[in-house]
C-alpha cells in the first residue's frame, strides 16, 4: 500500500521526545468541534455484567456519502475528551466523516455505567461494541484508530479476528506492543514524573463512582506503588491472570500482529519516552504485508507536533491512510 506522507519534523518549541509528549498539557489545543454536532450513544455490552459503554457520535456538518464510520479509542487514563481524540475527530469531521469517540469500560462517561475496568487485553469489549452498533452507522463500513493502550487493544483484536475482521482499515498510534518491556521502561528513574502521574490517575479512575471493587481490591489499588503493582494486585487477579507478567505476556500485541489481515497503519516515534523504539525498529515488518509502519525518529508519545501545521502529523497520516 502506497502512503508516502511528508517526513515528520518537530515544531518549535517541541524539540525532543519529552516535550512532544507533554505539549498538549503545556499548550492545550481547542476541543471545540463546532459547527459539527455530537450526541451520546450508549452501547450495552450484554456480557452479564450490566456494563454499558457511553460513547459520543460526532456528525459532520456536511457528510460525504460512501465513507465508513471512524471509531477512535483512547489510551490509559484517557477518554473521549483526550486532546488527541478531539484532534483526530476534527480531522475526520472536516473530511465529511462520522466519528464515534469511545469511552472504554470504566473510563470517562462510561465510568458511572460500568462496574468493571478496561485493560490492554480487553479486546472482547471492542468486539462487542462493533456487533452492537446501529446498522445506520455501520452500513458504509468501519475503520478504527487507537492510541497508546487503546492501540494495543486494537492490535490484539485485529490479530484475533484475522480475515474475519469487520473493519476495512485500522491505525495504531504509539501502542505499547510489549507490555512488560514498556512497564519496566516506565518505572525507570528518568520517567518518575510520568509514572507517578499516570499511577495516580489510574487509582482515581478505578475507584471512582460506579466502580465495583471489594474492600481488598480497593486497598490493593490505593496501595499500589507502581503500575506493575496495580496490574499484579488488581488487574491480573480480577481478570484471571496468574500475575502481572502473565497478563503482559498473554496480551501483548506482538503476539497477535502476525495475524492481522486488514490494512493497518502502525505509527510510533523512536524517541517515545514511554515505549522503547527498539521494539518497533526490531520488528520484522516484511513478515506481514497488512502492516504499514511509519516510524519517525522524533514525535514522543502520541505527540507528533510538526512544522507547517497545528494539526498533529499523525492525524494527517491516519487520514491519508483511511482515504487510500
Amino acid at each position: 500500500m502506497s502512503l508516502d506522507p511528508p517526513s515528520f519534523r518537530p515544531r518549535f518549541p517541541w524539540w525532543g521526545g519529552d516535550l512532544q509528549t507533554v505539549a498538549n498539557l503545556l499548550a492545550p489545543p481547542s476541543c471545540d468541534l463546532a459547527p459539527h454536532t455530537s450526541e451520546r450513544l450508549p452501547v450495552a455490552l450484554n456480557d452479564g455484567t450490566g456494563d454499558t459503554l457511553v460513547c459520543t457520535l460526532d456528525r459532520p456538518q456536511t457528510q460525504r456519502s460512501g465513507t465508513p464510520l471512524v471509531i477512535l479509542i483512547h489510551g490509559l487514563t484517557g477518554s473521549q475528551e483526550s486532546h488527541y481524540i478531539y484532534s483526530m475527530a476534527r480531522t475526520m469531521l472536516e473530511r465529511g466523516r462520522r466519528v464515534l469517540r469511545v469511552n472504554l469500560r470504566g473510563a470517562g462517561l462510561s465510568r458511572p455505567s460500568c462496574r468493571g475496568q478496561y485493560y490492554a487485553g480487553r479486546s472482547q469489549d471492542f468486539r462487542a461494541l462493533l456487533t452492537r452498533l446501529p446498522a445506520e452507522l455501520t452500513g458504509e463500513g468501519m475503520v478504527a484508530a487507537g492510541y497508546s493502550l487503546g492501540a494495543a487493544m486494537l492490535l490484539k483484536y485485529l490479530g484475533e479476528e484475522g480475515s474475519a475482521c469487520p473493519l476495512s482499515a485500522a491505525a495504531s498510534v504509539s501502542a505499547p506492543i510489549d507490555l512488560s518491556v514498556t512497564c519496566r521502561n516506565m518505572m525507570r528513574p528518568r520517567n518518575t514524573l510520568y509514572h507517578r502521574h499516570i499511577l495516580g490517575q489510574m487509582k482515581v479512575e478505578a475507584t471512582a463512582t460506579g466502580a465495583e471493587v471489594t474492600t481488598a481490591e480497593r486497598a490493593a489499588i490505593l496501595g499500589s506503588r507502581s503500575v506493575w503493582d496495580y496490574d499484579e494486585e488488581f488487574i491480573a487477579p480480577r481478570h484471571g491472570f496468574a500475575g502481572a507478567e502473565d497478563y503482559y505476556e498473554r496480551c501483548k500485541p506482538l503476539r497477535f500482529m502476525g495475524g492481522i489481515r486488514v490494512p493497518t497503519l502502525v505509527i510510533a516515534a523512536l524517541d517515545d519516552p514511554w515505549i522503547p523504539g527498539a521494539l518497533y525498529s526490531g520488528y520484522d515488518w516484511r513478515s506481514n504485508p497488512s502492516l504499514t509502519p511509519l516510524l519517525p525518529r522524533h514525535g514522543g508519545h502520541v505527540g507528533f507536533h510538526g512544522v507547517g501545521s497545528r494539526q498533529p502529523w499523525s492525524d494527517a497520516a491516519v487520514a491519508r491512510f483511511f482515504d487510500l
